[in-house]
């Protein structure tokens, strides 16, 4: 029993038990009955997760299950950044869900499904846990994919997200097998103790690295591995386009931390390069080709391949003199950065669901013109959000990007950190449009905006955070680079 160590894994334990009240309240309901008690449940199972996640702050670093779970600074903050992440976009997609027949317990419940396998991912210290909280994660993404079974698009996009996840799925559970054949273990620290005593078989650990790596790729969305992306975040209704483009981007780079910043530091040369390759691929390809987009949703898409580059960068640079505890700041640069994009995603795709109303779907750059004399509020809150994805100050964007720039400087890579300074101009052409669109087009419609209080308080916050953190981001980035320190330290 003190080996399980159950409060290690609290958080987990009450939101499981949390979702599974909201499922009994959604049969117990029945057919045609008010959703609204399963809603309220939902927004309590999240204040109940992110309640025990905030508890945990601050204190040692707990290990469960044997070793396999564990539980520190690093996973407490993105645990709690997960659930604000689906609680935000729960605001946002009331009214949405609402208006197309998909206000229904299941949006709720496999929602919260999903953010538990993704808490259970940010912990994962063995192989086996990591996989297993990816596929919690990705089953209930894929049915919620397919919720609106009416929609030829949305079916269509949901047979591409399971075929191509199920790929990722496989990329990493063979990447993973190698890694064991190459070292005789599962865990990480194991794993990363056979390489550093020579013990592990050089030419396996190779191939499993190639693997994994590919995986973590396709994972993220990264250029070559991020055909699916543009498809899926187009084709699914928005409300699940924010589960699937939010909270889940903060759970693939715990485990992208965990596996190769601890687990296989010691094979560092290895994925350095390859994640080279792939954040310059993701940096030319997403900035360039979103240009050419009229969709806003295909152009967020292409958007977020390009924004994922800068996480790759960071993750890279990390790496000095193959020691991954060089430069914790690196990694804490790269966390930060992934934390604010999300914060952002919420806000751009939230705006898109608040504009949206029955029988019209907010998605084209067009259906942004004229903004300003419709809502001067919200016309605000997307110059904001727009601002801080091209990375202009004051936004918290620009220091984010700034961040990653330092690192990788410090790196001794000058001619990477010009390159993605060159991509961030180019991706500031089409940022611009859409605020040109907004202030200075003529209206596409006169359709009256008034989204709920909610939703209102909720864009609101979510702007004004945007801000603030551009102004002073040193609370938050002490936190991550705390948390990753104790990361590598543990």
């Amino acid at each position: 029993m003190d080996k399980l160590n159950l409060l290690g894994a609290l958080p987990e334990i009450v939101l499981l038990l949390a979702t599974c009240v909201v499922l009994l309240a959604d049969v117990i309901r029945g057919r045609g009955a008010p959703v609204e008690g399963v809603d309220r449940l939902a927004y309590l199972a999240l204040l109940a997760a992110a309640l025990a996640c905030v508890a945990q702050l601050g204190t040692p670093i707990d290990y469960a299950f044997g070793g396999m779970y564990v539980g520190d600074e690093l996973a407490r903050l993105l645990k709690l950044c997960a659930c604000l992440a689906t609680a935000a976009t729960f605001v946002y997609a009331r009214g949405y869900i609402r208006d197309r027949q998909m206000y229904r317990g299941e949006f709720y419940t496999l929602a919260l499904f999903s953010l538990l396998g993704q808490m259970v991912m940010i912990s994962a210290n063995n192989l086996l846990v990591v996989y297993m909280g990816l596929e919690l994660m990705s089953l209930s993404l894929y049915a919620l994919a397919a919720l609106r079974r009416d929609t030829g698009r949305a079916t269509e996009a949901a047979i591409k997200y399971f075929v191509l996840g199920a790929l990722a799925s496989g990329f990493l559970l063979y990447g993973m097998s190698m890694l064991y054949g190459g070292t005789g273990s599962l865990d990480l620290p194991d794993i990363a103790k056979a390489i550093a005593t020579g013990q592990a078989n050089r030419t396996v650990m190779v191939f499993g690295v190639v693997f994994l790596v590919a995986g973590l790729a396709f994972k993220f969305g990264a250029v070559p591995f991020h055909m699916w992306v543009p498809d899926v975040y187009h084709g699914t209704p928005t409300a699940v386009t924010l589960l699937i483009a939010g909270a889940p981007k903060l759970a693939a780079f715990a485990i992208a931390f965990r596996l190769l910043a601890e687990g296989l530091i010691g094979v560092a040369a290895d994925w350095q390069q390859m994640l080279t390759v792939l954040s310059v691929a993701s940096l030319v390809v997403g900035n360039v080709v979103a240009i050419a987009q009229t969709n806003l949703k295909r152009m967020l898409a292409y958007s977020t391949i390009a924004q994922v580059g800068f996480v790759l960068l960071g993750l890279l640079s990390g790496v000095v003199g193959g020691d991954a505890r060089g430069a914790p700041e690196a990694y804490s640069a790269s966390l930060f950065y992934v934390i604010t994009y999300v914060l952002t995603t919420l806000g751009t795709f939230g705006l898109i669901q608040l504009m949206a109303r029955a029988g019209f779907e907010a998605e084209e750059i067009a259906d942004l013109r004229g903004l300003n004399r419709r809502s001067p509020w919200m016309a605000l809150v997307a110059l904001v959000l727009m601002f801080s994805l091209a990375g202009i100050p004051p936004t918290v964007g620009f220091y984010a990007k700034l961040a990653v720039l330092q690192s990788v400087v410090a790196a001794g890579m000058i001619w990477l950190a010009v390159l993605a300074v060159l991509a961030s101009l180019v991706g500031a052409f089409y940022y611009l449009r859409v605020v040109k669109t907004i202030y200075f087009d003529e209206p596409a419609d006169d359709a009256v905006l008034a989204p709920g209080a909610a939703a209102r308080a909720a864009m609101g916050i979510n702007g004004a955070l945007v801000l603030a953190l551009g102004l002073l981001p040193s609370p938050l980035m002490t936190a991550c680079l705390e948390a990753i320190r104790q990361a590598l330290g543990g």
